[in-house]
């Protein structure tokens, strides 16, 4: 019997994909546990076209990153900080301050995207590593200053 899944099912394949089973499989596990459905001729054609949508929105959603990563590319923010006589932060600069400042200057950016090397615990100027969903990132430019 041919089915459609409708979850991933382990040992046998992910969502979506038509799959030929045994008929008691189908009956006594797949269907009670709503796993699967018959692949009917409109199933089928139900699942490409989902498919085919999810594949545009995927599109848009590459092109919208791509817009976001062209723009940061380069940036440059500067973020105050308290330093002790030696120049030294008192506290490493974190990820969800770097965040804070870019969603000050428009950028909707979690701190679990931005990749620093090392943590900053100087007065300088650092390369930080946005990350971004279909692979892409940023690097911008982190520049610690004094704290007045």
């Amino acid at each position: 019997m041919k089915v459609i899944l409708l979850k991933d099912v382990k040992n046998l394949g992910r969502k979506n994909e038509i799959k030929n089973v045994s008929d008691g499989y189908a009956r006594n596990l797949l269907f009670p546990r709503k796993l699967a459905i018959v692949a009917t001729v409109a199933e089928i054609k139900k699942i490409e076209e989902g498919k085919e949508e999810e594949r545009l929105r995927a599109e848009k959603d590459l092109e919208k990153n791509q817009d976001v990563v062209a723009k940061m590319e380069g940036l440059e923010i500067e973020i105050a900080a308290k330093t002790d006589k030696e120049g030294g932060l008192y506290a490493a600069l974190s990820p969800a301050q770097i965040s804070k400042e870019l969603q000050a200057k428009g950028f909707e950016i979690k701190k679990g995207q931005i990749k620093i090397d090392e943590p900053i615990k100087e007065i300088g100027e650092r390369e930080v590593t946005i990350e971004f969903p279909h692979g892409l990132e940023a690097k911008i430019k982190i520049i610690i200053i004094e704290e007045k």
